[in-house]
């Protein structure tokens, strides 16, 4: 059986980073992506044609895992400049949307696929001061539930979660109070690691999960309410 091929976004750092070392620790030949330098592949997830451009050249995959994000503007709704509130649209929502649309059509007619979204517990609580990053990461759960509907019978799963805050980068510019807030409400006291979610990202992105798509998988240290 050929070696399965995975392709992660946003894997220069945190998350996605830890998700490639994992995933290569399974056997899968792993293709990185960001924006940043120290991946395999340059790709701007929010611009249509670069995508378009990262499928013709890296051609299909067996995993897709959608990492890339960012935190977006830590402020009041109503002090929200539109041009930041549809950057974190763009990056966040637009992104998973283009890369599932790119490399979903080779895993059905393979017959086999895991599709796993990166959204967050804001996505499910609604962080105060991150109305953007929470609606965009919202938005990116319901599309994982629709997809998972779409492909149910074609092999490919598709499934998103929802992690606490973590130790990353990306968080290294967060507001920290919003940060504090966040761990406040976290019942174990802590922020996870980047380690963790890739752990369950990469049993999401296996053949030990075979009847369960459009599902919310959270890594909350127990802050998930619902």
């Amino acid at each position: 059986m050929a070696r399965r091929r995975a392709l992660v976004t946003g894997a220069a750092s945190g998350i996605g980073a830890a998700c490639a070392t994992r995933l290569a620790a399974d056997g899968i030949d792993v293709v990185t992506a960001d924006q940043a330098a120290g991946a395999d592949e340059r790709v701007d997830v929010s611009d249509e044609q670069s995508v378009v451009a990262l499928r013709d050249r890296v051609g299909a995959v067996d995993v897709l895992v959608n990492s890339a994000g960012i935190v977006g503007p830590s402020a009041p709704l109503v002090d929200l400049d539109l041009t930041s509130w549809r950057r974190t649209f763009a990056v966040n929502t637009d992104g998973t949307f283009l890369m599932c649309r790119a490399f979903a059509p080779a895993m059905v007619r393979h017959g086999w696929g895991r599709i796993v979204n990166v959204a967050s517990i804001a996505a499910k609580d609604g962080n105060p001061a991150q109305s953007a990053y929470s609606g965009s990461k919202a938005a990116v759960i319901a599309l994982t539930k629709s997809l998972g509907k779409e492909l149910a019978t074609t092999g490919v799963l598709v499934n998103v979660v929802a992690p606490a805050a973590v130790v990353t980068p990306m968080n290294a510019t967060t507001d920290p109070a919003v940060l504090a807030r966040s761990q406040s409400l976290t019942p174990m006291g802590r922020f996870g690691t980047a380690e963790e979610i890739a752990e369950l990202i990469a049993w999401l992105s296996s053949d030990a999960v075979s009847f369960s798509t459009g599902a919310v998988y959270d890594a909350s240290g127990g802050r998930a309410t619902y």
